[in-house]
Order: structure tokens, then C-alpha cells, then sequence
């Protein structure tokens, strides 16, 4: 019994545009305009993986704009003739995921967006600038704060009761106890 199973493409793939990006990455780009969303991203991940070809992220300015802004996206996605694969998130309206062939759409809140920042996860690192080993150690020297001076481990901090009563200045020198008298230290004045 043979399966057929579908040849993986390679991770690095060719910067061709397939036909389905082409035919979608416009209805995309429309439905987004159309709704006013937010700070929109295009990121090629062609490179990188193969799930999609495409990741397109977005910011909505509230719960309900999120959800108008994917089901828009989803109406010019159906009225083009494009099948989505699957749609996640809709009913909260935080982060909805839009699933199209080759191409991955998600609208978001920017609170969400900046916690999970995808566009670093997924945007190829800007180049490295060469630096003298020097430069760069003046820069770390600089950016390093003064250290306090540390307290031993297990030793009391200063002005907590187990401080008062380990042996800090608990009254004046040479002044006896009194019955009765209060355990903190007196303030000078």
C-alpha cells in the first residue's frame, strides 16, 4: 500500500510569486484599506517557513473593529473566489487569525500585537554594524549602573523590626532598659 504524500517545498524557495499570492495578496490589501485598520505589516516569509508565503499583520483600534476588520477580509476573500482554510479568534476579537492560501492575516488589538510582536519573530534581523571591540565595551561600561553596597546574606535590612532587635542601635549608648520601655530605637533630633 502506497501513500502519496504532497512533496515538501524547499525551505528556501524561490522569490517567484505563486498565482494564489498574487490572486489574494490584493483582496487582502483592499479589504484592510476598506476598514481603516491600523499600522499594516507585510512580511515575506517565504524564506523562512513553509506554511505560508505571506504574513500580513494588522491593528484594529478595538475589540469590535478586530472583528469587522477579519470578517471584511473574509467577504472580499469569498467574493474573489478565494476559499479560506479557517478562521481563529473571531468570537473575542483580541487576535483573529485569517487562514488564505499562502497567505496568513492577523488583525489584532496593539496591546496584543506588542506583547506577542510578531514582526520580530518573523522579520529577518537587520544586519549587524562591524564595531571595534573598544567602542563596544565603552558602551557597555556606560550603560552599567554604580553598585550598592551589598548586605551579607541573611543579615537583617536596615530598619526592619529584625534590625532593631539583631543589634541595632536600640538606645542611646549607655542608657539602661526601663521596664516597660518601648522596643524601637529613639530618634535624635
Amino acid at each position: 500500500m502506497t501513500t502519496s504524500k504532497r512533496p515538501k517545498r524547499p525551505v528556501a524557495a524561490s522569490p517567484k510569486i505563486t498565482a494564489s499570492v498574487a490572486r489574494v495578496l490584493p483582496v487582502v490589501r483592499e479589504a484592510l484599506v476598506h476598514m481603516k485598520a491600523v499600522d499594516v505589516r507585510e512580511i515575506d516569509v517565504r524564506s523562512m517557513t513553509d506554511i505560508a508565503d505571506y504574513m500580513i499583520v494588522a491593528s484594529g483600534t478595538s475589540d469590535r473593529h478586530v472583528k469587522s476588520i477579519a470578517e471584511n477580509v473574509l467577504r472580499f476573500a469569498k467574493n474573489s473566489g478565494v476559499r479560506p482554510f479557517g478562521v481563529e479568534g473571531l468570537r473575542d476579537g483580541e487576535w483573529v487569525l485569517v487562514d488564505l492560501p499562502d497567505v496568513l492575516v492577523h488583525v489584532m488589538l496593539p496591546r496584543v500585537r506588542e506583547f506577542y510582536s510578531l514582526e520580530q519573530l518573523w522579520e529577518p534581523p537587520a544586519k549587524a554594524v562591524a564595531q571595534p571591540v573598544a567602542a563596544v565595551a565603552r558602551k557597555a561600561k556606560a550603560k552599567t549602573p554604580a553598585k550598592s553596597p551589598r548586605r551579607a546574606v541573611g543579615a537583617p535590612r536596615r530598619g526592619s523590626a529584625r534590625a532593631r532587635t539583631a543589634g541595632g542601635p536600640a538606645r542611646k549608648p549607655g542608657a539602661a532598659a526601663r521596664p516597660g520601655a518601648r522596643s524601637r530605637p529613639r530618634r535624635d533630633t
